[in-house]
């Protein structure tokens, strides 16, 4: 049964079609994945369905009555709420129940006769809903969803305002599926989810009996969580059966039928408008020249096929002569307590560590430590005398996102010429009009790659990199890592996908509390 209907949806953004007389329809209990480039309009997509954005042309059909519920890691959380007060406000409907309960009880004490059987029929049922929904226990079945997401870890009685950026996407995605909403879209929700709780989500989906569509760069999370695919890409929302390894296989066939057609379309185009400017001034062939035009008026527009343009990550290394890039001795990291036992490890001028572990359990606090961001709280750590670092933060943090990408490639290079700028934006896919574009205006995965092209042009010989594939596509991500492996120094890798880690790093640090 279909619950949502997409006809003849066209979108602009920065004078580009995302959308162009798109269609699209969801059934009831589809688990789908969308995927599409960087920048391709798949968060602008799941926008429009919410309602938070509305489109330029075409019709959003929603089934009466859906309840639609939204990841969105950006929304401003109240920071005076506890952990469980927050959750808890996912069964306010059930509280708003639960009262009016209360008041058919007090009514009854001054009740009689017909009016207290009409009453204790009313809160008969009533009694049956609340008790049907579990609302004398709902603090357990709170527990059993949000610890499967690691929320136990730092605590119900925690105040939202103390949390980390990854706590509270945690949090949120915890009220997203106890809410139970007919339509769950979700946009990234493994970014701040370590493996443990990737896979407690995975099986959580598998059984999930509503509809959900995901928006993730995780390959391997795809395969396991959708049934199809809608693939955002050419101006048009297009839907494959099967999960992600078998619609790129699908794509292959579809994209090449695709660019045929619109070779061949643009090449008729080409004929009329040919025979329309040769023969349309004189008197004898006008009327043919017409007819011509009439043909052509009546050929649909096809957008213009994306070419995937390769992005390219080199990272340049200052020579160092030494075999130890750094040696870590009893350090412990924390801000008013020790958050992980004495850490240890010593890492050579070529070694490159993978930190895992639960999402804020340390890892970026022992990063931060590193760097003398914040103090240690004890124990000793020493980087090489010449160590020249390249450092990529977990947040998306620009102090002014109405600069441009090329504005903020310049402040860090100011003497590097216009053509060099635009050359090194480009080779990390922020080629044309993204280069120019407000920072604000960009997508996360455009984001990271402009902080990566400035580590990409300094020297160093030991990368610091804090959740780096965050927000990256399929393809940067490859990039990325084959860029990380031909890398001759030191690096020290923080990362929740061990597909990355795998096979780049030859140390593990698990980061415990």
């Amino acid at each position: 049964m279909s619950i949502l209907e997409i006809k003849g949806l066209s979108h602009r953004y920065d004078d580009r079609d995302l959308f162009f007389k798109a269609d699209l329809t969801v059934n009831s209990g589809e688990h789908i994945g969308v995927v599409g480039l960087n920048g391709a309009g798949k968060s602008t997509f799941i926008n429009i369905i919410a309602g938070k954005l509305v489109q330029d042309d075409g019709e959003i059909k929603r089934q009466k009555g859906l309840r639609i519920g939204y990841l969105d890691q950006h929304v401003t959380l109240d920071g005076s709420l506890t952990v469980m007060e927050y959750l808890r406000d996912a069964f306010s409907y059930l509280d708003a129940e639960n009262e009016r309960l209360e008041k058919m009880y007090a009514d009854m004490a001054t009740a009689s006769g017909d009016e207290m059987e009409a009453l204790i029929e009313k809160s008969s049922k009533l009694q049956e809903r609340l008790n049907a929904a579990g609302y004398y226990d709902l603090e357990a079945s709170i527990k059993k969803v949000a610890n499967g997401l690691g929320v136990n870890k730092f605590g119900y009685n925690s105040i939202i305002g103390n949390l980390s950026g990854g706590e509270r996407a945690k949090l949120m995605l915890s009220k997203l599926l106890l809410e139970e909403h007919d339509l769950a879209l979700l946009d990234e929700p493994t970014n701040f989810l370590d493996v443990e709780h990737i896979e407690w989500l995975v099986k959580y989906l598998d059984g999930y009996k509503k509809t959900f569509l995901v928006i993730s760069h995780d390959v391997g999370f795809l395969n396991r969580v959708a049934k199809t695919i809608i693939s955002i890409e050419n101006g048009g929302i297009r839907k494959f059966s099967g999960n992600y390894s078998e619609f790129l296989k699908q794509r292959e066939v579809f994209n090449k039928q695709y660019e045929d057609e619109y070779n061949r379309r643009q090449a008729e185009i080409k004929r009329l408008q040919d025979y329309i400017d040769r023969n349309k001034a004189r008197a004898s062939t006008a009327g043919m020249a017409n007819s011509r035009k009439k043909m052509l008026d009546r050929i649909e527009v096809m957008a213009k096929p994306v070419a995937e343009r390769d992005c390219e990550f080199s990272f340049p290394y200052s020579e160092l002569n030494a075999k130890e890039m750094l040696s870590v001795k009893n350090l412990k990291v924390g801000y008013d307590r020790q958050l992980i036992p004495d850490i240890n490890f010593l890492i050579s001028s070529r070694g490159k560590l993978w930190i895992r572990g639960t999402n804020g359990v340390g890892k970026t606090t022992l990063i931060k430590t590193l760097l003398h961001l914040i103090p240690s709280l004890g124990g000793i750590f020493t980087f090489h005398p010449a160590a020249r670092i390249g450092y990529i933060e977990q947040d998306l943090y620009f102090e002014n996102k109405n600069e441009t990408a090329y504005n903020y490639y310049l402040g860090a290079f100011p003497q590097m010429n216009r053509k060099d700028v635009r050359a090194n934006l480009a080779k990390v896919g922020l080629y044309g009009e993204l280069a120019i574009k407000p920072i604000g205006n960009l997508s996360g995965g455009e984001m990271m790659r402009l902080k990566l092209a400035i580590v990409c042009n300094t020297p160093s010989n030991i990368l610091i990199l804090d959740e780096p594939t965050n927000h990256l596509d399929v393809k940067a991500k490859a990039a990325l890592k084959a860029a990380l492996t031909a890398y001759e120094g030191a690096l020290i890798l923080v990362t929740h996908e061990p597909d990355f880690a795998e096979g780049l790093c030859d140390a593990v640090f698990d980061a415990r509390a």
